[in-house]
């Protein structure tokens, strides 16, 4: 009994001298490191895990974007369309800068780690190479609406060209519609139409001459001849000096006996002269 006690006694003894040496402190702390770093071990992977996933699913979604994008470019845009197009674009390559920094981030902190994980790294190269893929894909994207700005544009001068062309076409169409379908009329004393030299050499024995020599043209009021067939006179005496066929016109009067005069077929009656000259009171 005595002999077990002592080797009890030993046995304690013995441990807490270890325990108290130096060299038990030391792979006592150096087991406690090895902990620290094999806890920072794996937060650094469940970090660069996230990260890759992160980045996987900013990837995806880009992947679906440009096939909108790719769609959208060969279509007609609105403003509005073609700036959104452009934000979306914009986004996406931010999108894949952010991303390819992230990588770059990573595969530097992999490289300093003492993780030996092959896996991991061909993923980051993997990625990486589909990242510059898209950056070019993208950069393209930009050009062509660029390209597509430019043609937009050089078709919206010839658009407005032509609509300028069109419009002075247009207004020298109406301006020799109105000159090809225009007349003109006058009515007056005697008296007044001598003295615009419309009429002149009137004698005894001799008729007045219409319209000739420099008469006054201002003195004519201009009509559209196909819109006006009516001229009042606020007369009860009237005569037509200019030649007109006789058939294609007549004198009306209204209750107060003022005459009017009717052009009955207007392209016979100013198929001989455009001016028309009366001879009122």
């Amino acid at each position: 009994m005595k002999r077990i006690l002592f080797f009890c006694l030993s046995i304690i003894l013995i441990t807490s001298c270890a325990e108290n040496s130096a060299e038990y402190k030391k792979l006592q702390n150096e087991n406690e490191r090895l902990k620290v770093e094999k806890a920072q071990t794996v937060a650094d992977l469940d970090n660069m895990i996230s990260t890759l996933n992160d980045i996987q699913t900013d990837i995806q979604t880009i992947r679906e974007a440009e096939n909108y994008l790719i769609i959208e470019q060969d279509m007609e845009l609105s403003k509005s369309h073609e700036e959104k197009i452009k934000h979306d674009i914009l986004l996406i390559a931010q999108t894949l800068k952010t991303n390819k920094e992230q990588l770059a981030a990573l595969e530097e902190k992999l490289k300093n780690s003492d993780l030996q994980l092959s896996g991991l790294q061909k993923t980051i190269e993997r990625i990486n190479a589909e990242l510059n893929q898209k950056t070019l894909l993208i950069a393209s994207l930009q050009e062509e609406l660029a390209r597509k700005n430019i043609q937009i544009q050089g078709l919206k001068e010839e658009l407005q060209n032509l609509a300028m062309t069109t419009s002075v076409q247009a207004q020298r169409l109406s301006e020799q519609d109105k000159e090809i379908h225009s007349a003109y009329y006058c009515f007056g004393t005697k008296k007044e139409l001598k003295e615009q030299n419309i009429l002149t050499g009137s004698g005894l024995f001799s008729k007045p001459k219409v319209l000739e020599g420099n008469f006054n043209r201002a003195y004519f009021v201009q009509i559209d001849l196909r819109e006006v067939t009516e001229i009042e006179l606020f007369t009860g005496k009237a005569k037509v000096h200019s030649n007109h066929p006789a058939n294609s016109y007549m004198f009306t009067k209204d209750p107060n006996n003022n005459l009017t005069l009717i052009v009955l077929d207007p392209e016979l009656f100013w198929s001989l002269s455009r001016y028309l000259v009366i001879e009122v009171g």
